[in-house]
């Protein structure tokens, strides 16, 4: 394994077990037991914890432009583009039955923390809002973009959790469709 496909494995195991068992319940022994390989190994790569975290943030954010830009290319509308943000309560919903958002669960483990990293998680929030902003502005609401931005981060999240709290796939299904429904009220 090179040293780079070994950190990206730390990184991607890191970001796996911070959504399963939180940030400040995985430990170093979690992480390299993960990856298969030996503590002194893993200090090669990270000297903390909070290294890893804001390698996790980072490439959770890639992850999200490189998501935001194939919903770009693939939906033709900006309609199109919201509704494939709202369906990936859908597409994950088996993880978020069990975990909960990825996003939402970081950034609120991490302002209970007052953790440093927490702007940095909050970079999420803000890559969606501003690219749901945006496909507001695009369907011709650019008045009122930014808060039906908000609106349709605001019902994901509240979903997410309630979907966390009860194990309801139904629910989810429901408030996806109410929330795809009330979006034709802007395309």
């Amino acid at each position: 394994m090179t040293e780079k496909s070994t950190r990206d494995l730390i990184v991607e195991q890191a970001d796996r077990l911070f959504y399963q068992q939180g940030f400040e319940h995985t430990s170093f022994a979690d992480i390299s037991k993960a990856v298969g390989i030996s503590r002194g190994n893993f200090y090669h790569h990270f000297k903390t914890k909070d290294e890893i975290l804001d390698a996790v943030i980072n490439r959770r954010i890639a992850n999200t432009q490189k998501m935001l830009e194939r919903w770009e290319i693939e939906g033709e509308r900006p309609e199109d583009r919201v509704r494939s943000f709202i369906n990936i309560l859908l597409v994950n919903r088996e993880k978020i039955k069990q975990y909960g958002c990825p996003v939402g669960t970081l950034c609120i483990e991490l302002a209970k923390l007052a953790h440093p990293s927490q702007g940095g998680a909050n970079q999420l929030f803000t890559l969606f809002r501003t690219w749901l902003r945006r496909q507001f502005v695009l369907l011709g609401h650019k008045k009122n973009a930014d808060r039906l931005a908000m609106h349709v981060l605001a019902r994901s999240q509240g979903v997410a959790t309630l979907a966390n709290a009860f194990h309801e796939e139904e629910f989810i299904r429901r408030e996806v469709n109410q929330l795809c429904n009330w979006l034709k009220n802007y395309a």
